[in-house]
């Protein structure tokens, strides 16, 4: 592995921007409410999910951690072809 000042700053802030992006996703997924419980429950997306289907805090939650998982792959594939040409 390179030192630190030996990395680019356009690799470096692509590693930021992963990390940063995995630690949300993370804690999105954590946030979805499971069979019945989840932590999102503790903000009140639990209730009414069963006679209403679907909360609009759970649907924008789904979108929000759609949205970061797209995220995350970008990243990831950005990170991939960066590294894989700059070694």
């Amino acid at each position: 592995m390179a030192p630190l000042a030996a990395v680019s700053p356009l690799t470096l802030l692509v590693i930021i921007v992963h990390v940063a992006v995995s630690f949300a996703l993370v804690l999105l997924i954590l946030l979805h409410s499971g069979r019945g419980s989840g932590l999102s429950d503790m903000f009140g997306g639990g209730m009414g999910a069963s006679a209403a289907g679907s909360t609009v805090m759970e649907r924008n939650l789904d979108r929000l951690t759609i949205a970061c998982g797209i995220l995350w792959f970008v990243s990831i594939v950005i990170l991939g072809l960066w590294l894989n040409h700059h070694g």
